[in-house]
């Protein structure tokens, strides 16, 4: 469970309570509902990355696009809906070579201009070989807050806890040439779990 979605339940159950006292009881079912939401919609389940030489998804969600992101670049995006779990993990091990917040706009995640105008993090993995991941923590309409736990040089294993979106919200992942992608657009993927793309043979 992340503590967000503790907090949030505490104070709708103490609204809820308040209400019921000074009301009727009936009146703070609503509040009582919106607390039992928001421990769900924080949900934080215990997932395994499987061990090999790939990348997992950072994120569940859809795969909305797979495009060219530059010379031997390709980005996967994964749309996030308000229904899936908004933890977000690292793709593969190694060490957080950058963290960089850039504020934006909050244009609608599942469009293809929120890649670049939206406010978001980036996120950059490095492996022991020098081989490197780029992720994007985009913000979108609703998710008007993007949060990253690690910090520039910490240590991260495959599928390792990273961050935050609230509510719906999108993931981008660049990858280099080293890389194959695994995944089609449309196709379901769950953070830390989906394998998303492999390393080419050297």
């Amino acid at each position: 469970m992340v503590i967000t979605g503790i907090y949030y339940a505490l104070a709708f159950t103490a609204a809820g309570l308040a209400v019921a006292f000074l009301s009727r009881p009936a009146f703070g079912l609503p509040l009582f509902a919106l607390a039992a939401f928001f421990l769900w919609f924080f949900r934080d389940p215990e997932r395994t990355a499987p061990p090999g030489p790939h990348a997992v998804s950072p994120a569940d969600g859809k795969v909305v696009g797979i495009r060219d992101a530059g010379p031997g670049l390709t980005r996967i995006s994964i749309f996030l809906s308000p229904l899936d779990v908004h933890v977000n993990r690292s793709p593969i091990a190694g060490r957080i070579v950058r963290v960089d917040y850039q504020p934006g706009e909050f244009l609608i995640a599942s469009r293809e201009e929120a890649s670049e105008r939206n406010e978001q993090n980036i996120i950059v993995v490095e492996a022991e070989d020098g081989v490197r991941v780029t992720f994007k923590q985009i913000a979108g309409l609703v998710a008007r807050r993007v949060v990253c736990y690690k910090r520039q040089g910490d240590n991260v294993g495959m599928g390792e806890r990273i961050g935050l979106m609230k509510f719906s919200s999108r993931m981008d992942v660049i990858f280099g040439p080293e890389w194959e992608i695994l995944v089609k657009e449309r196709e379901r993927v769950w953070a830390g779990t989906t394998i998303v793309a492999r390393r080419k043979p050297s």
